[in-house]
């Protein structure tokens, strides 16, 4: 990312997102307007919606990962008074730390805090299964226990500011985890200050606001919920553009990403609630897929698309391969595929006659190297709903860990005739 573009963008952003200058490209070549309305179905962290708010364009989004549907609305939301943010925040680090200091424990990694870890603060067994085995030591987790609990009585504006700061301060500073880009344990820390890095998250939210607060009035909403049935979101014909990135048809499970911080902030509280979470999602990896799923039927008789899964079963049978993962492969392919083929379906109403849609996908061959050109089949179940295509731009290449072959992620150009 680009130093000029590090403000709010990196509150809290997934690894490998799109840049904040695509998105910049595509407004500009779209000649979109202040008075215009840009839509994000697929609005992760936000970069889209961050972007138009800087550049003075309204925007929507709708995102179904409830720790992303946070991160979206907190940088989109810049009306809470700095100064007030920056000094409830000093009063919480306070209260924290004479609470731990209460306890015998100091924020300063000391091995006094080891031999004082008695009756600490913990998730519920159930909490502890849901997320990676070791992604967090006890301590850390009793001292990040003890600051949730203390943001969670604060009222007012900023809360949510704090609690997205936390989030990023367990993932990057107090956890276990490494992003290399799928998520993993590395090397445990079973002692380490909590309250200092979310202090700095929040200094920087606040240095940030300060910065951008001219265009704190931009329109900007986000919605939770399912894209693949976008109509209770949105205005007919309300729709200019759309800049979005989709999942991919790969096994990257976009949940397990977000995990430890969704869990411990309360996002996810059951297993039946993390099921429910993956069923609102667009299938794209086999961990997301369940029996009664029917998002293949739309995409039934499409050529490509049941290639593409014969190849993949043909290559699992020559393998081997008999894991119910494995088994699932060709299936989360069409579901994927009929996930999309529903969502572009459902916002054809809500599109202005003219208006024009960006979609940044990759090639995959996740599935037994079988090679899934996503970007061209997009486009042809487009055209075949009634949008132009405009054009298939090169956003970048990246090396795939199956084929060690350059895969493409391209820019799916579409234009809706009305």
């Amino acid at each position: 990312m680009q130093v000029d573009d590090r403000p709010v963008h990196e509150w809290y952003r997934f690894v490998l997102s799109y840049p904040p200058h695509l998105v910049r490209d595509y407004l500009e070549r779209f000649e979109v307007t202040t008075k215009q309305l840009v839509l994000d179905p697929f609005c992760g962290t936000g970069t889209t919606l961050v972007e138009c708010k800087k550049m003075g364009v309204p925007s929507v989004g709708v995102e179904a990962n409830p720790m992303a549907y946070l991160a979206c609305s907190v940088k989109t939301d810049w009306m809470p008074d700095p100064k007030v943010t920056r000094r409830t925040s000093q009063r919480i680090a306070e209260q924290v730390a004479t609470l731990l200091s209460s306890e015998g424990i100091e924020d300063d990694p000391l091995p006094s805090n080891l031999a004082a870890l008695s009756g600490c603060r913990a998730l519920p067994s159930e909490l502890m299964k849901l997320i990676l085995t070791n992604s967090i030591c006890p301590l850390p987790l009793h001292k990040t226990l003890a600051l949730r609990d203390c943001i969670d009585r604060v009222q007012g504006n900023g809360k949510d500011h704090f609690r997205l700061a936390l989030a990023k301060s367990i993932v990057f500073s107090v956890s276990n985890l490494h992003f290399g880009p799928e998520v993993g344990v590395g090397k445990p820390k079973n002692d380490c200050a909590v309250i200092a890095p979310w202090m700095r998250e929040v200094r920087q939210i606040v240095d940030d606001m300060q910065l951008v607060g001219p265009s704190a009035v931009v329109q900007s909403h986000v919605h939770h919920g399912d894209s693949r049935d976008i109509g209770k979101f949105l205005k007919p014909k309300s729709l200019d553009a759309v800049i979005t990135s989709p999942p991919y048809p790969n096994e990257k499970d976009y949940t397990r990403t977000t995990r430890l911080e969704s869990v411990i902030l309360g996002m996810i509280r059951s297993k039946d609630e993390l099921r429910a979470l993956k069923r609102s999602l667009v299938r794209s990896n086999t961990r997301g897929v369940y029996r009664l799923d029917r998002d293949d039927l739309e995409v039934a008789h499409h050529p490509e698309i049941q290639r593409i899964a014969r190849e993949i079963e043909a290559r699992r049978i020559e393998l081997g391969k008999t894991s119910g993962f494995e088994r699932a492969y060709a299936r989360v392919t069409k579901l994927y595929f009929g996930g999309m083929y529903r969502h572009l379906a459902s916002l054809r109403p809500f599109l202005r006659p003219g208006a024009r849609l960006a979609y940044v996908v990759g090639d995959q061959a996740s599935y037994l190297r079988v090679m899934i050109r996503t970007g061209q089949i997009l486009a042809d179940l487009a055209g075949s709903l009634g949008y132009e295509v405009s054009g298939i731009d090169l956003f970048r290449t990246r090396l795939s860990t199956a084929t060690k072959e350059q895969l493409r992620e391209e820019v799916v150009v579409l234009r809706w005739p009305g």
